[in-house]
């Protein structure tokens, strides 16, 4: 309150609402058989589906949320879209349209391997 001087209740109300929406992001993924499904909870209802026909190559790879996203969440660059909650691992995803998608994993060599059991 020195520096800042007085805050109002309505601004540390929506300090702690975004604070609290930050703390309780959680992506899930799943690899079935026709692809890669992900939810970034609280912000996806439903799955979003990445085809195994749009799927060029992937990788398990360490990234720099900060350097190359500006952070953490559901981050957008031009051509890439990243969905991470913590961590600097994951796999990279190109797609056939040209675009690169990062899926952040706490296990990328585990996600990896599920990806080449679907695909094969």
């Amino acid at each position: 309150m020195i520096v800042l001087g007085p805050i109002s209740w309505g601004g540390l109300v929506v300090v702690g609402a975004v604070a609290t929406l930050l703390y309780s992001l959680r992506l899930q993924t799943e690899v079935r058989d026709d692809g890669i499904y992900l939810k970034m909870w609280p912000l996806h209802r439903s799955f979003r589906r990445i085809s195994w026909s749009e799927i060029e190559r992937y990788e398990s790879k360490e990234y720099s949320p900060l350097r190359q996203f500006g952070g953490w969440g559901i981050r957008w660059t031009p051509g890439k879209i990243a969905y991470n909650v913590s961590g600097d691992q994951g796999i990279w995803i190109e797609r056939t349209n040209g675009r690169t998608v990062l899926v952040g994993s706490q296990h990328p060599e585990e996600f990896a391997r599920a990806i080449d059991e679907s695909v094969q």
